[in-house]
């Protein structure tokens, strides 16, 4: 397993990147994701729960912004470990701008 998750929060989305558990609150719900990749669209996977075990097969056609040093996010209500596999399929997304 790669140490990136994917991280679902209730009202910003998903991000992918470094959960540094020493930043999370006591009942784990606000932390800190460094080298946080917004997942914004993505294609290629029917689930979060794919994305992170199998990555996407097409990542032409994904969304997702350009990756930034680091984000607290609040209402964290999901977190998957990502595997090796997936941890490189998304890796592989080219940063989605307008």
């Amino acid at each position: 397993m790669d140490k990136r998750k994917l991280v679902r929060t209730y009202s910003a989305g998903v991000f992918f990147g470094e959960l540094d558990e020493g930043t999370r609150s006591a009942d784990g719900r606000r932390g800190l994701i460094r080298n946080a990749r917004r997942i914004w669209y993505w294609e290629g996977a029917a689930s979060l729960s794919e994305l992170a075990e199998r990555g996407t097969s097409k990542p032409d056609e994904c969304k997702f912004p350009v990756a930034v040093a680091a984000i607290e996010v609040t209402d964290i209500i999901e977190v998957l470990s990502v595997s090796e596999r997936a941890a490189a399929s998304i890796d592989s997304v080219p940063v989605w701008t307008r």
